[in-house]
């Protein structure tokens, strides 16, 4: 798929991707290969009423189903308690019941895996690798906590009438742990050295530009390194049932090896009136860093006139 394709993609339809927790990331995921028995456990199955993105306001966003257009997600099978390192593994089936294995490369990749607690913790953004032999996609992977989870796929299949999907299922992690309560609104994020200012709001059935600033002991940092094909992913989730939503870009895509500015963009919708989380993921000397943000989104017309265009250059996704 060319430049263009993988914006449309991701970008369709100028809503935002709410789709994470706002905590400071806690899901371990190891770096090499673990060879560990994995081991299955429940997956609680939520089955709201599922729907293409991007919606009106008064539809239900994407990400809240396990199946769509024919499609599903099956169980998931991960480490069934905290801090046991195992692998997550999980296989989508297409149409007729098969193990799909022919994925549309989106982002430089061909499936997304983001898991999130069900109060917003513990994000994690990770690409899992595929066995085309089982159709099955496997990651090494270790809980930091325990919860309900919820895991969610964000891929297209290859064929000229298929759409981008976002199927998702929960995982229950024994143990007991006390909710986080979301506080906000929150538009400036410390990570890793680094200062982001998030510019802009959202509002229910309308655009908005978000852009976020990153700036290293006062100054604008202008190295952010191309990440999955873009200077910034922005993943996010509405408060309350963590519905998953999807982020139109502003800019072009940068070359491997190009500099970014300071400055990364979003054109942004919020399906209704209510609390938004939101995450924001960005590369500097190879690593990547994720900044984290709640938003309010009023009922009726926007509070606020909307943020400012970046200089040229800025790009975001997902």
């Amino acid at each position: 798929m060319n430049a263009a394709g993988r914006l449309a993609a991701f970008g369709a339809g100028l809503t935002v991707a709410f789709a994470a927790g706002y905590g400071v990331a806690a899901v371990v995921v190891p770096g090499t290969a673990v060879t560990t028995e994995q081991q299955a456990a429940t997956d609680a199955d939520h089955t709201a009423i599922p729907g293409p993105a991007p919606m009106p306001a008064s539809a239900t966003p994407a990400g809240l189903s396990l199946a769509e257009n024919g499609f599903e997600l099956t169980p998931v099978q991960a480490p069934s308690v905290p801090g046991r390192q195992g692998i997550l593994r999980l296989t989508i089936l297409d149409p007729s019941g098969e193990p799909l294995t022919d994925y549309a490369t989106v982002h430089d990749k061909q499936l997304h895996l983001i898991v999130v607690r069900s109060d917003g913790q513990h994000f994690a953004h990770v690409h899992p690798r595929l066995d085309v032999g089982t159709g099955a996609w496997s990651t090494p992977w270790t809980w930091s906590d325990a919860g309900t989870y919820r895991v969610f796929t964000d891929f297209q299949p290859v064929g000229a009438e298929s759409a981008k999907l976002t199927l998702s299922r929960t995982f229950e992690v024994a143990g007991t742990f006390a909710p986080v309560q979301a506080a906000g609104p929150r538009t400036v994020a410390d990570v890793g050295g680094y200062t982001v200012h998030l510019n802009g709001d959202v509002a229910a059935g309308a655009s908005r530009q978000l852009t976020a600033h990153i700036t290293r002991q006062g100054a604008p940092v202008t190295t952010l390194q191309p990440y999955l094909s873009a200077f910034g992913h922005l993943v996010a989730l509405r408060d309350g049932d963590l519905a998953y939503l999807h982020v139109h870009p502003e800019g072009a895509e940068p070359s491997p090896n190009q500099n970014g500015l300071p400055a990364v963009a979003f054109a942004a919708e919020a399906p209704t009136a209510g609390r938004y989380l939101l995450y924001f993921d960005f590369q500097v000397d190879e690593t990547v860093h994720t900044a984290t943000f709640v938003l309010d989104a009023p009922p009726g017309e926007p509070a606020g006139p909307a943020a400012t265009s970046p200089p040229a250059g800025g790009h975001g996704g997902h």
